[in-house]
């Protein structure tokens, strides 16, 4: 890989994201703050601020009093100087969302499919109506990820097959950025689930980490030093396929597209689901039986498993069976990659708050030489879309905030 040479412009370069970065995360501050967190004197820093007042990216936004002399200026990113959209993609509609440089939502929206299986008309209607809530130019986002439930290509970035969304195929992504004339990215949306938690949640001081997500589907994405592992074809963490006791053995061939074998109809969410491995064991329409074998008789998963948690003398059994079923696949990997921290996340999962995450931990160190700590998401919200969000405003602050582009 090419080096650049240090020179004055690359210093530059340098010294003005770093102190961009810092107005994002502590702004607003004044010249003389901002010299002390970087180490830069008083003549570069206001060499700094100049350049990025005349680029449109910064701004004065108040004085602080100081001691003797003048207030000094306070100096903050400018929010309208670029702008970034997330999406989540679902069998039953997209929500985007639309936010400023600094990482405030400017709007979020929903958009029904209404049998519409097109993923350029999805994703541009969606796109169009979140802009005109936020009184944004769709050609002012600099950025676009999308999440999907399904496995992408790492090395091409496009979708290879989405479970319960056939028409996300390869070419979608080509489709997309064609449309949206912006590069897009697609992300598989555990994996941006996970991203949040590592921003908002509960994985913040994390470099190893796995999320758990239970919720309409099964899924698992794994966190090693602070990198996203996607594995060699993208399917890292498609942790439904995975073989366990008490469950029937799933088919491969359910991966390749609209066949019969190895799917089965989810009664809870209305949708196709993996038959056997896993998922079958774990997913909505089995928690939701067993708790009704203990008496939870709640008609959603969701709301079993949220009751049993409220009220452990009458929900304890059901919770100690659930845990025991969802320690096979943490334990799984746990004894693969010892990531010290797993994370529930998902409706499901967040439902069982504490109690179910207690529960699991202990299972855990049951089965396994290790036992690393279960905790329960802290990301508000929407995980996903959350992600996106955080996805594209990274990749929005690099195209804007690089001195390349004056």
């Amino acid at each position: 890989m090419a080096r650049r040479p240090g020179t004055p412009r690359l210093l530059r370069e340098l010294n003005d994201r770093a102190a961009l970065d810092l107005l994002l995360g502590q702004g607003p501050l004044t010249r003389a703050q901002i010299g002390e967190h970087t180490g830069l004197s008083k003549v570069t820093a206001s060499q700094l601020l100049s350049r990025l007042e005349e680029r449109g990216l910064v701004q004065v936004v108040g004085e602080q009093a100081g001691g003797r002399g003048p207030n000094a200026a306070l100096y903050a990113v400018v929010p309208s100087s670029a702008y970034a959209a997330g999406l989540q993609v679902g069998p039953d509609g997209v929500t985007a969302g639309v936010a400023d440089i600094t990482g405030c939502v400017a709007a979020q929206v929903t958009v029904d499919l209404n049998g519409a299986d097109d993923p350029v008309k999805m994703v541009h209607s969606a796109v169009v109506k979140a802009c005109r809530s936020a009184k944004v130019a769709v050609s002012r986002l600099s950025a676009f990820v999308i999440g999907t439930p399904g496995v992408v290509d790492p090395r091409t970035g496009d979708v290879q097959f989405a479970f319960d969304l056939p028409a996300w195929h390869e070419g979608v992504l080509a489709a997309l950025s064609t449309d949206l004339r912006r590069p897009v990215t697609i992300e598989n949306d555990v994996n941006l689930a996970a991203l949040a938690e590592r921003a908002y949640g509960a994985a913040r001081h994390a470099e190893d980490f796995a999320l758990m997500w239970l919720d309409r589907g099964i899924g698992l994405s794994v966190m090693l030093g602070g990198r996203l592992h996607r594995g060699r074809w993208g399917g890292a963490g498609e942790i439904g396929y995975l073989p366990v006791p008490g469950a029937p053995l799933p088919s491969a061939s359910a991966r390749r597209g609209p066949v019969e074998e190895g799917v089965t109809e989810s009664s809870t969410w209305g949708i196709p689901a993996l038959a056997g491995g896993y998922g079958s064991l774990v997913g909505a329409d089995a928690v939701r039986d067993l708790a009704h074998e203990h008496g939870i008789a709640e008609p959603t998963a969701v709301e079993c498993v949220r009751a049993a948690a409220a009220g452990e003398g009458r929900g304890g059994p059901f919770l100690d069976e659930l845990a025991n079923r969802i320690s096979y696949g943490v334990t799984s990997v746990n004894i693969v990659l010892d990531p010290g921290l797993i994370v529930l996340s998902g409706q499901l999962g967040e439902a069982g708050g504490a109690p179910l995450a207690t529960r699991i931990e202990r299972a855990v160190g049951r089965f396994s030489p290790t036992r690393p700590a279960v905790a329960v998401t802290e990301v508000e919200g929407n995980p996903v879309l959350r992600g996106a969000i955080h996805a594209a405003l990274e990749q929005a602050r690099d195209e804007v905030f690089s001195a390349n582009s004056n």
